[in-house]
């Protein structure tokens, strides 16, 4: 990125590709990366809610699909209330942009992408430390966005569809509160347990949206929780679903293309750690145990109809320099996941 140096780079590696190599997929690969490395690096002042609708807009635009977008208290209209809440504190409206392409006859692939755009852990507020790289919280949106390119630009037989939601969690006298019951749009009422999981209850209003059609495949890619980043650390994202098959084709996949994925359990037992006394669930669990497994099943509660359904906790940045990986955003799980739908629906 070079939209805030005020002196131009000017020493660039050459790549010199050997003569196999498929240089029009490399060059999509390669813009789809430096497109949601850029998303993800740019400044929460700059990426407002606004401005990252604006890309998903421009991303389906550029590709010919078909846009619904709504914006503030069209939210409520259209029944997105869990969106609403969480971004309702923030200077810029919340919104959620919804875009689908391709062939209506072909399998339907969703994708879903949290965008929050800079989390300050609402009135359950985070450290200073906590807070210094929340601009990345809007990662699994970039990456989803990221994805979707490759898959319009390379023309893959399938129906895409893509819903952003895209916030802002601040703090306001208008902010959602611990202990408040946020209705969804699937019918479930929600505790909120601590407004610091918000991902989950941006997600949950996109996915009862997208698993409505019951799409082939659904998959949500968020920077959901740090317990993920406990468990596998920054380079390797949680891979969560129910289908043992899914999981093992996405794995390999992953390490074809060294963009790696790791599975970890949708474990049952743990899922009356939602529990609530006041409403249908909680959104967090009254125990520091196990949280990346508890986000996920809290947000497999609001998919019922996706024939397969995958949820991908990733970190979207890159801790440490590593060849072609700099310090900074990361389009994670992006390549893996094109391979492996590249190779069951067009292979």
């Amino acid at each position: 990125m070079s939209r805030y140096r005020t002196q131009a780079i000017t020493a660039r590696a050459a790549l010199v590709p050997p003569p196999e190599a498929d240089l029009a997929y490399a060059q999509t690969a390669a813009d789809a990366t430096a497109f949601a490395r850029d998303l993800i690096n740019t400044p929460a002042n700059d990426l407002t809610p606004r401005a990252l609708a604006q890309a998903a807009v421009d991303v389906a635009a550029a590709n010919g699909a078909t846009v619904r977008r709504y914006v503030g208290d069209e939210l409520l209209a259209a029944n997105f209330p869990t969106v609403h809440a969480v971004g309702r504190a923030g200077a810029i409206a919340p919104e959620l942009v919804d875009f689908e392409w391709g062939n209506a006859a072909h399998p339907r692939v969703t994708l879903v992408g949290k965008g929050v755009c800079f989390d300050s852990g609402g009135l359950d507020i985070k450290p200073p430390s906590g807070m210094l790289l929340m601009k990345k919280d809007m990662g699994g949106a970039a990456c989803v966005l990221a994805l979707a390119q490759l898959i319009m630009q390379n023309q893959l037989p399938v129906r895409l569809r893509v819903v952003i939601p895209a916030v802002e969690n601040a703090i306001a006298g208008n902010a959602f509160r611990p202990g408040d019951v946020l209705a969804t749009r699937a019918g479930l009422s929600v505790e909120v347990g601590n407004t610091d999981a918000e991902g989950r209850l941006i997600l949950c209003d996109a996915l009862a949206l997208a698993d409505a059609e019951a799409p082939d495949l659904l998959i949500d890619m968020a920077t959901l929780t740090g317990a993920a980043r406990v468990a596998l650390g920054p380079e390797v994202p949680a891979l969560f679903t129910s289908d043992a098959t899914l999981a093992k084709e996405l794995m390999n996949a992953g390490a074809a293309e060294t963009d790696p994925l790791w599975q970890l359990p949708l474990w049952s037992s743990y899922d009356d750690e939602l529990s609530s006394k006041i409403a249908d669930l909680n959104n967090v669990s009254a125990s520091g145990f196990s949280g990346s497994i508890i986000a996920g099943l809290f947000l497999q509660r609001f998919v019922t109809q996706a024939k397969q359904w995958v949820h991908l906790d990733l970190y979207a940045w890159n801790a440490k320099d590593r060849p072609g990986r700099p310090v900074g955003a990361e389009a994670q799980c992006v390549r893996a996941l094109f391979a492996y739908l590249q190779s069951r629906f067009a292979g």
